[in-house]
């Protein structure tokens, strides 16, 4: 019987080990960027093309190579940061796994022109597939090139899964901002297809992040500092009152390395405790310089994942620290002392001082909620008998009583004890009421109804923007001063995407320069305060929708905008306002679910009610 186990050849190897490092396009630009900054480069630029399916060109002015290191750098877990097993207990480098460039020969065409100072030529390598095309002299600038073309090109399961370009580019920003906040001190510039996204010029750390996010996060940076002996913390945090619904603006970095954390994320976001709305997330860059022994960033192929040694005291620190920042900035209600303009509250008399009490008369009948401003004994008769005639009306309603019968809660006379409070008052005689702010609530026949007044909202926006997309008839309300606001570069393919059917849903929108648009117009039948504030929330949820753009762009635009349009949460309704919500969703043709499949309306059974009194 033949043996079973054997090796497996090298290109399967380098393939398996990329599918561990080399997930997407942003992967392999995160790799040669980290190579490029661990080779010393103060300049990196970076060329993308249909988001990196196409082409991946990363240029920087590092230290080069030499022809030996351009050939062994392709080989699997060759590096220049590890000697022996105790130096992966001393990482600050970043690219140090040697298993990258690999990975990434293996599954692409791949041109490299490097060159070191001093060197007379440079060198030329072409591998596609593991396998070595070319390797001759060049002549070449100081530093290196690397081209990777037609990325999983011999992968064709792995190149399937592919999202959209707007979608890849997006992973690629990201995680060029990753990699350009904590090294302000680099220059980037990022093409795609041609057309520059970011030009980020060797700065400061606060520079850079304007640089990166726009002019708008400048007001809302606030200094974090804080120095332990176990950590330094140091960075950003954002006020509360520029904080998001979705997460954009969150970076932690360790030792210069970004890192996720989600224990430590809470740590930030309980700091801001009574600051902010549950579903708001506040922007925060956070860096922590700590000892390399006491972290262990190789968890995760990604290297985003890491270990601590003191996580425990690590999230008070950060929670502390915080805290205080926000204290400082005089964020956090603190005592005034300032005793200008204030009442002034007159010392106690000696004693054996006579004192005189004020005096006020106390009328006991007046009723603050009534419009009268004394005691009527015939207008409260007649009050008290509108008010029980109301309860019966609803014992009728709810089949528990006959017209006509008395209520055994009368108001008492003036000066008597009331054994309830008015029931009557809080429906204000009418079917539905509204509870927490939040819920709409009215009894059926069996049982009560309950109504998530802002999912209720939302089905409703949703039918009437998604037939408005369909008949392509709307009219634009011109705006009496128009705004301006900044996209994300990141986002501007996305917003792009969806910007034709923004105008056929009635939004006036154009370009107003590089990343920058006006707004001269919003549709007719959308009452928004702040358009701006509409559009980006209509951006974010379009981002973080799971459907893809190609596939439902109409139905997807005006989910989001739907949700971006409608009433918050703790929003107080009117009586005609709950009556016109409530009737307006049972006439939209699925009533029961918002247009995110969530439920809007539910029944809590009499059977159920029954059963908490013990019936």
């Amino acid at each position: 019987m033949p043996d079973l186990i054997h090796l497996l050849p090298d290109s399967v190897a380098n393939q398996i080990a990329a599918g561990e490092v080399i997930q997407r396009p942003a992967s392999v630009v995160k790799e040669l960027v980290e190579n490029s900054m661990d080779s010393g480069a103060r300049e990196i630029i970076i060329h993308i093309k249909d988001a990196g399916k196409t082409l991946i060109q990363v240029t920087d002015n590092g230290c080069g190579m030499s022809p030996t290191d351009a050939r062994m750098a392709f080989e699997r877990h060759a590096t220049s940061k590890i000697r022996d097993a105790g130096d992966l207990f001393a990482i600050r480098t970043l690219g140090f796994r040697g298993e990258a460039l690999a990975s990434v020969a293996a599954i692409a065409d791949i041109e490299m022109r490097t060159r070191r100072d001093g060197d007379e030529t440079g060198t030329y390598l072409h591998i596609s597939a593991t396998r070595v095309i070319t390797q001759e002299p060049t002549g070449c600038g100081n530093g290196t090139s690397i081209q990777v073309k037609n990325l999983f090109f011999n992968v064709p399961a792995r190149r399937k899964f592919l999202k959209s370009d707007s979608y890849e580019l997006r992973n690629i920003i990201t995680e060029v901002h990753r990699i350009a906040i904590p090294n302000p001190g680099i220059a980037f510039q990022l093409y795609h297809n041609n057309t520059l996204l970011h030009d980020l010029p060797a700065a400061n750390l606060r520079k850079r992040i304007i640089d990166i996010f726009g002019k708008n996060i400048k007001q809302s940076l606030i200094p974090v500092e804080s120095s332990t002996s176990l950590v330094t913390l140091s960075g950003y945090i954002g006020l509360p009152k520029f904080a998001r619904r979705t997460m954009r603006e969150q970076f932690f970095f360790v030792n210069s390395r970004y890192m996720r954390h989600p224990w430590f994320h809470k740590a930030v976001t309980q700091a801001y405790e009574k600051l902010l709305p549950a579903d708001a997330f506040p922007s925060y860059f956070l860096f922590f310089d700590i000892d390399p022994a006491s972290i262990d960033i190789n968890v995760h192929p990604t290297k985003t994942e890491i270990k601590f040694e003191n996580e425990n005291a690590l999230w008070q620190i950060i929670n502390a620290t915080v805290r205080e920042s926000l204290g400082k900035n005089s964020i956090v209600p603190s005592i005034d002392f300032d005793q200008e303009g204030s009442i002034e509250i007159p010392l106690p008399p000696k004693p054996g001082t006579p004192v005189n009490f004020p005096f006020s008369p106390v009328d006991y009948g007046y009723n603050p909620f009534r419009e009268e401003k004394s005691y009527d004994p015939d207008v409260a008769r007649i009050e008290r008998q509108e008010r029980n005639n109301l309860r019966n009306w609803e014992n009728i309603w709810s089949g528990k009583g006959n017209e006509g019968e008395s209520s055994d809660n009368e108001d008492p006379e003036p000066g008597q004890a009331r054994m309830f409070p008015e029931g009557p008052t809080a429906f204000g005689g009418r079917k539905i009421m509204q509870f927490k702010q939040k819920y709409l609530v009215l009894p059926v026949k069996s049982g009560l109804m309950m109504i998530d007044q802002r999912r209720a909202q939302e089905r409703i926006l949703y039918e009437r923007f998604l037939e408005i997309l369909k008949t392509e008839k709307v009219t634009s309300q011109q705006i009496l001063f128009p705004q301006t606001f900044e996209v994300n570069p990141a986002d501007l393919g996305v917003f792009r995407e969806i910007l034709p059917d923004l105008q056929v849903l009635g939004f006036d929108i154009r370009e107003f320069g590089k990343t920058s648009f006006i707004i001269n117009g919003v549709p007719g039948v959308l009452e928004a305060s702040s358009p701006v504030e509409i559009v980006d929330k209509l951006l974010e949820e379009f981002k973080n929708s799971p459907v893809d753009a190609h596939s439902r762009v109409r139905e997807q635009v005006a989910n989001s905008l739907a949700r971006a349009s409608a009433m918050n949460y703790g929003q107080e309704l009117l009586p005609n306002e709950m009556d016109a919500l409530v009737n307006q969703l049972f006439a939209c043709a699925s009533p029961n679910y918002s247009p995110d499949g969530k439920n809007v309306v539910t029944i809590i059974p009499l059977e159920e009610i029954d059963k908490l009194f013990g019936r």
